[in-house]
């Protein structure tokens, strides 16, 4: 493996760009021009990035005494140092890319890279694991939202921070056992595999939900159809994981049920009431 494709592993690449991808979508919904869009979802990628590359700096002893020779720093593909150092300047980037979109905004983009930080460390080995993914999630519509000028509705944030509670469970559950070989009990752990996967099935239902009958009226008659979509995706991820439990499958269809949420939600049209 090269150094530029054991960075970008590092980086994880995958969650990066769908998250990035459902701030463009939303900022594009929401009417900004294509600038504000890219401001946008510029400061929601160097977020990402910062957030994946702390990670893997920070749990790099702990995948090196479980063999995790996918994971670039552990494996002494790529050093430590670089990683975090990537990781920081990804981060301070953040603040200034997001006050492209207002001052509240920028703020708002900083409260969830700082959450996201305190979930690599220290929260991440404790029972309120979860509260990170959702308030970081739940900051990241009330970023696009303000950053086009409006006022993000309590509906539209709590789906956010459901999905985000959703993510958590299902992103543990590939690293479970060694986990707890190396001394992590976040609440995942304290829940198990089984608890896990039925507290990420609501939670990840729940959000939605949330985007169905959040706003005033009737939800749409396309929810129903989504919410099978959904159903789908995730019956693959639990299927994929009862198969192999390392399987990244069920992370994937996490994402999925995120894009499609977001689909709906543009298609049906953005009312935030």
């Amino acid at each position: 493996m090269s150094v530029a494709r054991a960075i970008l592993r590092s980086s994880h690449p995958e969650p990066a760009v769908a998250v990035t991808a459902v701030a463009a979508l939303l900022s594009f919904g929401l009417g900004r021009p294509w600038p504000g869009v890219i401001a946008a979802a510029a400061a929601v990628l160097a977020s990402q990035l910062s957030i994946g590359w702390v990670n893997d700096a920070l749990d790099a002893p702990r995948d090196a005494a479980v063999g995790r020779t996918d994971k670039p720093v552990a494996a002494g593909v790529v050093s430590r140092r670089l990683i975090l150092s990537l990781g920081v300047a990804a981060g301070l980037l953040v603040l200034p890319l997001g006050l492209l979109s207002g001052v509240t905004p920028g703020l708002v983009a900083l409260v969830a890279l700082v959450s996201a930080l305190l979930y690599d460390w220290p929260l991440k080995a404790t029972p309120v694991s979860v509260l990170p993914y959702a308030v970081s999630f739940g900051c990241l519509p009330a970023f696009v939202v303000l950053g086009a000028g409006l006022h993000p509705p309590v509906w539209l944030l709590l789906a956010g921070a459901l999905l985000g509670a959703g993510a958590h469970f299902v992103n543990t559950l590939p690293d479970l056992d060694d986990d707890i070989r190396t001394g992590v009990r976040g609440l995942p752990h304290l829940l198990g595999r089984r608890g896990s996967l039925a507290a990420a099935a609501v939670l990840l239902l729940l959000a939605t939900g949330a985007l169905a009958f959040g706003p005033p009226g009737p939800p749409p008659l396309l929810f129903w159809p989504t919410l099978g979509v959904a159903l789908t995706a995730l019956s693959f991820g639990v299927y994929a994981m009862r198969r192999d439990p390392t399987s990244r499958v069920p992370f994937l269809s996490v994402i999925a049920v995120a894009l499609i949420d977001v689909i709906f939600l543009l298609v049906s049209g953005l009312n935030l009431e």
